[in-house]
């Protein structure tokens, strides 16, 4: 028999049912607080990493992720971001200190709820409490979610590598097109050109590695998915092998840069 997906607009809980079409039919009938639900649904399969979580802590120069061992390793994000660094201080410059905070805190600000929302509509949860702005951005990601993505493997995955000495948190782990794939959703208010963002091709090459260790599950295909203002979404296909010498280059600049100002 199928499944389908009944949501009780009243305790807003979903859950799935198995019956026949005329059962269906019949259950809406008698409860009118149950309406179907045609979203997408996802397949999880959970590999175990050996933990759940990992504490994290604020340094002075960025967040450091403690693991099992340890061992306080930086964020990748923290790692990557000395490569636009004087891109972003001339911007800065320019704009204004006052209004740079506020474009940055806007655009973190929608980036988290965006993640957020992702997250909830990959494990078949229910997506309707969000503002409509942030609605609007799942509903432009939501045909590649939906073509590309059949298995979930893991969201919002807390990772390190011992051998990049390097931590992360990565958005999602899943099979694209039936082959297992680091994926990251991005918000933008314009399109990117690939030569503007090589740091967000390294930042998945760090967690295709450090994906591995953890489980053994070896990943060569990334993809980051970016809703963008006023436009389609964009698409970009890389993968870890092109990029994963640019974030050891980059990581070593960074430990250089840190025992020279020590």
């Amino acid at each position: 028999m199928p499944n389908y997906t009944l949501r009780n607009i009243k305790t807003k809980e979903s859950f799935i049912v198995t019956c026949s079409y005329v059962e269906l039919q019949k259950k809406l009938e008698e409860d009118h607080n149950l309406v179907q639900r045609f979203d997408m649904e996802f397949i999880h399969e959970k590999i175990d990493m050996g933990y759940d979580d990992l504490d994290r802590a604020e340094h002075a120069d960025g967040r450091r992720y403690v693991t099992l061992d340890g061992n306080a390793y930086p964020s990748v994000t923290t790692v990557l971001s000395i490569i636009h660094e004087e891109k972003i201080a001339a911007w800065r410059k320019k704009v204004g200190e006052e209004k740079a905070n506020q474009i940055g805190t806007q655009a973190a600000n929608r980036g988290t709820l965006v993640h957020e929302i992702i997250e909830k509509y990959l494990h078949n949860e229910d997506t309707s409490d969000y503002l409509p702005h942030i609605q609007q951005s799942l509903k432009n990601l939501k045909p590649l979610l939906d073509k590309h993505i059949t298995k979930v493997y893991a969201t919002e995955a807390p990772l390190y590598s011992d051998h990049l000495k390097l931590a992360g948190t990565c958005d999602c782990i899943a099979e694209w097109d039936g082959v297992p794939t680091i994926v990251d959703f991005k918000t933008s208010k314009r399109p990117k050109k690939k030569a503007d963002i090589p740091n967000y091709f390294a930042q998945l090459a760090a967690y295709a590695v450090m994906w591995e260790e953890r489980t053994g599950m070896a990943v060569n295909n990334t993809r980051i998915v970016m809703d963008v203002d006023n436009f389609h979404p964009v698409m970009y296909k890389e993968t870890r092998d092109d990029w994963i010498d640019l974030m050891i280059k980059t990581r070593d600049e960074y430990n250089r840069r840190k025992l020279f100002h020590s």
